[in-house]
């Protein structure tokens, strides 16, 4: 296979440079071609391409804003390979990734793939803390590539693979943003294709992402879900309501302890205390263990709101998903 690593990226030439520094370290057999398609940045990353011309066969293309979905899609037009690996930008590579990809594949082929996240030791505080509370089972249900069943797996386009046929027959990402990679899962599943989890071939994921920023963006998923239920009814899933029964919960056992029933409160108490623990044995920090606390209350808080608001004017009152949310729209 000769595989092509398709990245976008938007004022981000610092992100750029760790991500072409880890591909440049690679271990493997196979060709591979670099594609990064910059989104029309007032910051581009050209000069620092340049650095990696003798280290990776790599292309350069600059295009007029129009979002990560269409960026992806412009940069598996132009490649050369017959296997596309979308990436983030945020992302660094161990060098032994791509040989967990070529192994799986060989061994059982499918169309599209995706992979989990992680964290380096060098990673924030800050950032450690939400790429637990993103991947745990505590708080996501593994759907981020922990522990989601591997049959059916909605690859998320920080780390997705996608062969031609694939991005041929599907046109590859929609205009919706976030929720364009589930529902390019679904969209392939309707094809004919076959979608897996590949829990070898993690990324360590950056996200240089602020408090503020992480709530916008979880609230963001929050109301894309709503949308993604009503095109495709079929995939809907009780669990998607969970963060929001979990924030409804929440303010109804505080109101319950006015009135000296104080159990479902300390239900509440207790799976905190078990969030913290589980972070303290993983992280091996109290600071990161208390941020991971705080950063669960965002997610639940910004997805739960979000799905609740998505879901009233999606479902209750009819609206276009286009009309009603036109933030989560991009015009390309």
């Amino acid at each position: 296979m000769y595989f092509s690593f398709i990245i976008p990226v938007y004022n981000r030439p610092d992100e750029i440079d760790e991500l072409l520094e880890s591909l440049s370290k690679l271990k493997t057999e196979f060709i591979f071609e670099v594609v990064v398609v910059e989104d029309g940045s007032t910051i581009p990353c050209e000069h620092i391409i340049e650095k990696y011309n003798s280290k990776l066969s790599i292309s350069y293309y600059f295009k007029a804003n129009s979002g990560p979905g269409d960026s992806r899609n412009y940069g598996m037009r132009v490649a050369k390979g017959d296997y596309f690996i979308i990436l983030d930008s945020d992302c660094i590579i161990p060098e032994d990734y791509l040989q967990h990809i070529t192994t799986s594949l060989q061994r059982d082929y499918v169309d599209c793939f995706g992979g989990p996240d992680a964290a380096l030791d060098s990673f924030s505080d800050v950032q450690k803390a939400i790429n637990f509370t993103m991947t745990s089972f505590l708080t996501t249900g593994g759907i981020r590539g922990g522990s989601e069943k591997v049959d059916k797996f909605q690859p998320r386009s920080f780390n997705m693979g996608l062969s031609k046929k694939a991005f041929e027959a599907s046109n590859g990402f929609g205009n919706i943003h976030p929720g364009e990679d589930p529902d390019l899962s679904i969209r392939l599943w309707n094809l004919g294709f076959r979608t897996k989890l590949i829990k070898e071939a993690f990324v360590y994921h950056k996200r240089r992402i602020s408090w503020k920023k992480f709530q916008i963006q979880v609230n963001k998923f929050g109301k894309a879900r709503p949308i993604l239920n009503s095109w495709y009814p079929e995939y809907s899933k009780i669990t998607f309501w969970f963060p929001s029964l979990f924030l409804l919960g929440f303010i109804v056992s505080v109101l319950l302890t006015f009135v000296k029933f104080p159990y479902f409160l300390g239900l509440y108490v207790f799976y905190f205390a078990l969030l913290f623990c589980s972070s303290l044995f993983m992280n091996k920090s109290f600071k990161i263990a208390t941020y991971s606390m705080y950063a669960a209350i965002i997610q639940f808080y910004g997805y739960g709101k979000g799905f609740l608001l998505s879901f009233y004017k999606i479902f209750v009152l009819k609206q276009e998903p286009q009309k009603a949310f036109p933030e989560l729209f991009f015009k390309n």
